[in-house]
């Protein structure tokens, strides 16, 4: 505890505003994160409409808009 204790005492004071930077360092992950954050997005706007296409053709099962299947006609009989 004492070692601690004395190490933290021996510590160097910390730098003065004016010496800390950001560098640029940090600006390229900031940009290349940013980068990473559009492609994502872009892909999932491309993979939502490629999705919607297929709903839209019935690939999932679903009737395709504008026309009914089997079992999907209003129940006209008594």
């Amino acid at each position: 505890m004492t070692s601690l204790f004395a190490l933290v005492i021996s510590a160097d004071s910390p730098p003065e505003a004016k010496d800390v930077v950001a560098g640029w360092t940090a600006l390229w992950i900031f940009v290349g994160l940013a980068v990473a954050v559009a492609l994502l997005c872009w892909s999932l706007v491309r993979q939502l409409k490629k999705a919607e296409r297929a709903k839209a053709a019935g690939v999932y099962g679903d009737p395709v808009k504008g026309e009914r299947g089997d079992g999907d006609a209003p129940n006209d009989q008594p």
